[in-house]
């Protein structure tokens, strides 16, 4: 999903209470990789790994200028001779320590996965949930944003707006850069006409 796509989500959802929950959320996965000086692992489960949530938080620390949201994806069946960024193993979560942070996206949540979080937070990760919400994996995150089954949007689309919001609450942007034009150009583009005098 590109900026404008973005752009038009959140303006079929004004009115929501998607859009603060995003912001809110991405304030705090900001906050926390930023306060702490990056260290971002992003994990989901064996079944359902976050690639693109992945590929939009590397975009969106360039885009930003906040290196600290480039993620470290971990997965369930990584092999020694997948690239390096796509390597590493969830070894590395049991391997978190203190100051770094933990962003598990999870449609469901499997026995291994929240003894591996457990593990995490109770030596000092931050865990950040983004799932179903109401379960163990709630209970055990600092923080966390519900998708439940059957919601208005689904968990890739929320992941778009938390990402996009991370990304641009982050610092202030340089007025004229490619994305505030962009961002411009998506306002008129679906602004509706002006009424005739």
């Amino acid at each position: 999903m590109d900026a404008v796509r973005v752009a038009l989500l959140r303006e079929v959802l004004a009115g929501t209470e998607w859009l603060g929950a995003t912001r809110r959320f991405a304030g705090v996965l900001r906050g926390s990789v930023v306060t702490h000086g990056g260290g971002l692992l992003l994990v989901g489960t064996p079944e359902y790994e976050p690639w693109h949530l992945a590929a939009h938080l590397v975009d969106e620390a360039a885009w930003s200028g906040t290196p600290e949201l480039a993620p470290t994806l971990v997965r369930h069946h990584a092999r020694p001779a997948d690239p390096a960024h796509l390597a590493v193993g969830p070894g590395r979560i049991e391997a978190a320590r203190r100051g770094e942070t933990l962003l598990v996206v999870a449609p469901e949540e499997p026995a291994e996965l929240l003894e591996r979080v457990h593990g995490a937070r109770r030596a000092g990760v931050t865990v950040l949930a983004l799932g179903a919400g109401g379960g163990e994996l709630a209970a055990m995150a600092h923080d966390t944003l519900a998708v439940p089954e059957g919601a208005e949007l689904d968990l890739d689309s929320v992941q778009h707006l938390v990402s996009a919001a991370a990304g641009e609450n982050s610092s202030p942007r340089v007025r004229g850069g490619f994305r505030d034009r962009l961002s411009r150009l998506a306002d008129i583009l679906t602004a509706p006409p002006a009424a005739p005098w």
